[in-house]
């Protein structure tokens, strides 16, 4: 058994003494594991880190079995993830969802996201909006999709405002205003046709939203717990945009009395 294909690595654990098993996401198998020999060494160290897009070779006997990879680097880009606390929350919190997924089962669309949102990890605001869709795409993929496309109420596609957390569904603002207390906010830039891009307050929501259903689909059911990384890549990511959005405020004045 053999097959090629691009891939983006998660993450590696230690085998024997100097081999390693790689964890990856590739773009037509999902995620798969593999061994990879002298995954320890110098060369392969800088290789083997989360967020590298690679060639990945695997073979085995059989198809149900570990396997090896063979592994060239097509672009390392963990450096540079390591600069900022967003992009290094954000790594481990994207391979933590993809973790969610049943292994070697193709999402390729996930994939593409995947090597997008790691292409723009320390940029706040545009990294915070894919890192919802991303979340959004998987609630999808696992059958628990959102609908955000017009009113669960009325079918009208203006002026969503909210999201009923028991259908999923969005709902305009006059017909939620009633049960506006009990309605999760749906973000101006998760709207249908929107231009608007996220700011510190509609991200917070967007992320309040995709937590809410990941905890009632997924986590709770499974017993599992988010982990802290999510939490950390909101925090950073929230934090960064607040402080460019209100730069006066990073620096007091100095009292000179």
């Amino acid at each position: 058994m053999q097959w090629t294909d691009e891939a983006i690595l998660l993450g590696v654990r230690r085998h024997g003494e100097t081999s390693v098993i790689a964890e990856v996401m590739t773009a037509n198998r999902g995620r798969h594991l593999g061994m990879v020999r002298s995954g320890r060494s110098r060369t392969m160290q800088p290789v083997l880190q989360p967020g590298n897009r690679l060639e990945v070779t695997w073979r085995a006997r059989l198809d149900e079995h570990l396997g090896e990879f063979r592994i060239e680097p097509l672009m390392l880009r963990a450096g540079r993830l390591m600069e900022s606390a967003t992009a290094v929350y954000g790594v481990q919190a994207l391979g933590a969802l993809l973790r969610l997924l049943p292994e070697r089962d193709p999402h390729p669309h996930l994939f593409q996201a995947l090597d997008v949102i790691l292409d723009h990890l320390e940029e706040p605001a545009t990294a915070g909006e894919l890192f919802v869709r991303f979340e959004l795409g998987l609630l999808n993929d696992l059958g628990f999709g959102l609908d955000l496309t017009e009113c669960a109420a009325t079918g009208t596609h203006h002026d969503l405002a909210y999201v009923s957390p028991k259908s999923g569904r969005a709902v305009s603002r006059e017909a939620g205003a009633p049960w506006a207390d009990k309605m999760l906010a749906l973000p101006d830039f998760l709207t249908p046709g929107t231009n608007r891009a996220a700011d510190p307050d509609s991200l917070a929501a967007a992320f309040r939203l995709t937590s809410y259903f990941l905890d009632r689909h997924v986590y709770g059911p499974r017993g599992l717990e988010p982990g802290a990384a999510r939490e950390g890549f909101c925090q950073a990511a929230l934090k960064t945009l607040r402080s460019l959005e209100a730069p006066g405020e990073l620096a007091a004045p100095r009292n000179t009395a």
